[in-house]
This record gives C-alpha cells, sequence and structure tokens, in this order.
C-alpha cells in the first residue's frame, strides 16, 4: 500500500486497476449478462478515465486499506475466469489486445513505483535480492552520422502486430543530417557535469529546468547519494550499491539531459532522429522478467548500441499528435491523446520494459521534471 509521492501507485492499486481495466472496457461490453460483483471498485480503480466516471484522487490511492489484497487477488481471479470464458467463446478483439499491452505498461510501472517507494524507507530495502554484479568498462562514446532527408515517421498499417494510436499515422519528415551517439552517457561522464559545476550554471538550463533545480535543490540524479566520505552510492531495485562509473546513468529529468548535453557541446536528440537510427537497429530487449538485473548495463561491442534495452532516451520533441491523428474509439480515447500537453517523448525502452514494447516507433513521454523511470541521455549533434 506504500505510496511516497503522488506519482507513484501502490502494488495492490496496479493489481486491481489492470484488472478494472478488462472489467470495464472488455466484459461490461463484450458480455450483455455480465454485472461487476464490485461496483464500489469502478470508482477506486478507475486511473483517468473521465468518460466511465468519478475516480479516486491519484494522490491518495495509498490511503486504499479495502479492499484487501486477498480480495483484490479474488477479483482478479473472477475476473481471469471471465475473461478465459470470453476469448474461448469468441477469440481475441483489438480491445482485449490493449488491455494486454495496458497490463505490460503496468508491470514496467510497478518495478519504477516500487524501487521509488523502497528508495524512501529508513532501511533502503532491495526489490529483488540478486546482486549487482558491477559493470566493466564500455565502449568509447563515439557519433555516427546519419544524412537524413525525407523519411517515414510512425507505422503504417499492417507495419506491425500492435501499435498504440500515438504511434499512427505513417507520416513524412525532413530530417537535416545529424549525428547520434554510439552509447548512452554513463555515471562517470555525468559525475565530471556535477565536478564542474553543472548544477550551479544557469546558462547551461532551460528556464523552467532552472527554476527547478533551485526550487527542489536538485544537486543530483534522483538516486545518488554522497557518504560522509564524499563517496557517491546509488539506490537500485536491488539496493543501495556504489555508484558504478561504468553503468549508464538512470533517473534524470528532461531538465538535467538537456542541461549535460549543453555542458557536453551536444543537443538532445528530436524523436524523429532517434526513430531513423533505430530502424537500423535490430530491437534487442531484455524485458521484465526475463532477466535477474534490474539496472542498466554498460555497452559493449561497436556500433549503435543500448537503443532499445537500458534506459528510456529523453528526446527534445514535444509529445505532440501526429498529422492525422485519431484517439482510439468510445472511453479508450483517453488512453494517449489527451497527455498530449508539456510533456516530453521519450524513445527505447528499459530493462523493466516488457518484451514487444521495443520498437523503433514507441512513443513514451513524461513531464520533464520526472525522474523516477528508467530515464537516461543518448547525445545528439549537428552534422560535421
Amino acid at each position: 500500500m506504500v505510496q511516497a509521492m503522488p506519482d507513484v501507485s501502490p502494488a495492490k492499486w496496479h493489481l486491481a486497476h489492470t484488472t478494472w481495466f478488462f472489467e470495464t472496457f472488455v466484459l461490461e461490453r463484450e458480455l450483455s449478462a455480465y454485472r461487476s460483483p464490485w461496483p464500489a471498485y469502478r470508482e477506486l480503480f478507475n486511473s483517468y478515465y473521465e468518460a466511465v466516471g468519478p475516480r479516486h484522487p491519484r494522490p491518495e490511492r495509498g490511503h486504499i486499506s479495502r479492499p484487501t489484497l486477498s480480495e483484490i487477488l479474488a477479483y482478479r481471479q473472477q475476473v481471469d475466469a471471465a475473461m478465459q470464458q470470453l476469448l474461448e467463446e469468441r477469440g481475441s478483439t483489438p480491445l482485449i489486445e490493449l488491455g494486454l499491452q495496458h497490463e505490460q505498461q503496468h508491470q514496467e510501472l510497478l518495478v519504477m513505483d516500487v524501487t521509488y517507494n523502497f528508495s524512501r524507507s529508513p532501511l533502503r530495502p532491495a526489490y529483488t535480492a540478486e546482486p549487482l554484479a558491477p559493470c566493466s568498462a564500455g565502449a568509447p562514446l563515439e557519433f555516427r552520422r546519419f544524412d537524413g532527408g525525407l523519411v517515414h515517421a510512425g507505422v503504417a498499417p499492417g507495419g506491425a502486430d500492435f501499435s498504440f494510436d500515438n504511434e499512427r499515422p505513417a507520416h513524412r519528415r525532413f530530417i537535416e543530417p545529424f549525428e547520434l551517439g554510439t552509447r548512452l552517457v554513463t555515471n562517470a561522464e555525468f559525475l565530471e557535469f556535477l565536478a564542474a559545476g553543472g548544477y550551479q550554471t544557469p546558462s547551461l538550463w532551460l528556464s523552467d529546468g532552472w527554476a527547478w533545480v533551485r526550487e527542489n535543490g536538485v544537486q543530483a540524479p534522483l538516486y545518488w547519494r554522497r557518504d560522509a566520505a564524499g563517496v557517491f552510492h546509488e539506490f537500485t531495485a536491488h539496493g543501495e550499491v556504489l555508484l558504478d562509473p561504468y553503468a549508464p546513468v538512470c533517473h534524470v529529468s528532461g531538465y538535467e539531459a538537456a542541461a549535460f548535453a549543453a555542458w557536453a557541446g551536444a543537443r538532445l536528440p528530436t524523436e524523429f532522429e532517434w526513430e531513423l537510427a533505430a530502424r537500423q537497429a535490430e530491437p534487442i530487449a531484455t524485458g521484465c522478467g526475463e532477466a535477474l538485473r534490474l539496472h542498466p548495463r554498460a555497452a559493449t561491442g561497436g556500433g549503435l548500441t543500448q537503443l532499445f534495452s537500458d534506459v528510456w532516451q529523453w528526446t527534445r520533441s514535444a509529445y505532440e499528435p501526429y498529422p492525422g491523428f485519431a484517439p482510439e474509439p468510445g472511453a479508450v480515447a483517453e488512453y494517449n491523446g489527451k497527455f498530449m500537453s508539456g510533456q516530453w517523448v521519450l524513445r527505447g525502452g528499459s530493462v523493466a520494459t516488457p518484451h514487444g514494447h521495443t520498437r523503433a516507433t514507441y512513443r513514451n513521454f513524461f513531464y520533464p521534471q520526472q525522474r523516477w523511470p528508467f530515464t537516461g541521455i543518448r547525445l545528439a549533434r549537428e552534422a560535421h
């Protein structure tokens, strides 16, 4: 039930909400005789769907002491049984597929949220008992040139097994020649930014970012802590560990990413530059539950690396609709479209991203001050 800040949700709520999604958007619409035995859950576990009706305030999800966990598990079991019957009788539907993809998104959110909640505990417990092995030195940071031009972006009809509405429709973008960093920025490189006074240099920051730094006293990435001897430690899903210089910097805001890029004489890529580069790479994802390590690894090998499986990478693209965007019909129209204001696009995937959600067209999005997701930095610059 722990909810250490308004942005995160208790683990029990994630389980109930994903169950609620199937009940509300699939069972109640596909089975005319279906009636929920739990009418109060309709408000308790509604996340943000105004068309469905009232909802419990997001910052107060940690107050939901009832129903108990055993009652939520019973709820899940009964909805699963009804869903199994529906699938046997009628097969899958686009709404069922959306529900499955939605639940996979919550698998990653669960890891993010539990890690943050545990980070606020004085005991600093670990999400997983698996020891976190240190990284070895990775590949040097180089830049790869892309010629750009008029390119296709987004998902064309029949172009993917599944895509969210915000990935559609396919359209054309003109991209000037650019260069993209071949790997992610590391902790060691971000430490140089700290040592150079990056958090005390307003000229490196966007105006809103500098105000955020000043108002919140930000001096380092979210989970970094300096001990009495001046040594940095980092809280991870594996518990608190010594800061690994070779690992990619993680849990930074878009403001921090943009400031580091300015300090490094570079910039963040646009989402369309990133997509152009990623279309030339093979998606490789560890996937939530598919690997014991829930923290990013150092780059290995040459070429363009770490695109899909370590951290989500901030871009400097505003989260906006594509030309011709149309939300899904019905109440699920609120799934993505209504959030297209004030947020930045992130591309790639993380160590907690489920398999299948790492594709060149996938558009993640957060506000630029948020940093509890697995967020990191890839540099770009103009072509020389």
